[in-house]
């Protein structure tokens, strides 16, 4: 196998290959075009993004620069996702976001990792594993997510979390390591921030939908 290949199925392979190289470099300019467009913008900043990244979903955004190992080549964005400032990706191996996630301020995703041996890191030995943030999930501020790690769709992820191991779906998590605090309920429809309950206006029109399967 070559390294290129090495890498794709999970097993350990050299970063300064030069196949690797000359197509990470390719990526990273797309990036560095990117990071220097303005804001206001955007129609020119998501051509690029779509060119970056290997899917782009339909009215996604990302707000300012994105910093990233590859650029974002092995990533794929779903639709309807939102992305704060400073997304910070070590993507050498694929990173999944799935329809309708929201994506905190100075989030760090890592699908690249090292041997513990310093001889093999020394000789630049690495290896990926996937990251998947599924639908509908909404990931805080400050978030690390950690390599294999699997978010389940609907789950909150708590401001400053560490996340080491997979969380389950319909879940509320947070600390470092992350874990669960609770399961979300229908009661969270009608509730927000600490313990707020939301106005009887906007209650009355959540109950119809409940009652309706919305």
């Amino acid at each position: 196998m070559n390294h290129s290949e090495r890498k794709e199925a999970g097993k350990l392979y050299r970063t300064d290959d030069p196949v690797l190289r000359q197509a990470q470099q390719q990526t990273l300019a797309l990036m560095d075009a990117y990071n220097q467009l303005p804001c206001t913008e955007w129609g020119a900043r998501k051509a690029l993004l779509k060119k970056m990244f290997a899917s782009f979903g339909e009215e996604s955004y990302v707000e300012g620069q994105i910093h990233a190992n590859w650029g974002g080549r092995f990533c794929h964005i779903g639709h309807s996702v939102y992305i704060n400032f400073n997304l910070t990706m070590v993507d050498d191996g694929p990173i999944v976001i799935e329809d309708c996630v929201q994506i905190g301020p100075n989030v760090t995703l890592i699908s690249g990792s090292h041997p513990v041996d310093p001889g093999l890191r020394n000789r630049l030995w690495q290896y990926t594993e996937p990251v998947r943030i599924g639908k509908n999930s909404w990931i805080g501020a400050g978030v690390i997510i950690l390599p294999g790690v699997e978010i389940g769709e609907n789950s909150v992820i708590g401001a400053g979390s560490v996340v080491t191991r997979s969380i389950p779906a319909d879940s509320v998590a947070a600390g470092n390591p992350c874990r669960v605090m609770r399961k979300i309920t229908k009661q969270d429809r009608f509730c927000y921030g600490r313990g707020s309950r939301i106005d009887q206006e906007l209650e009355e029109l959540l109950y119809r939908q409940l009652q309706q399967g919305e």
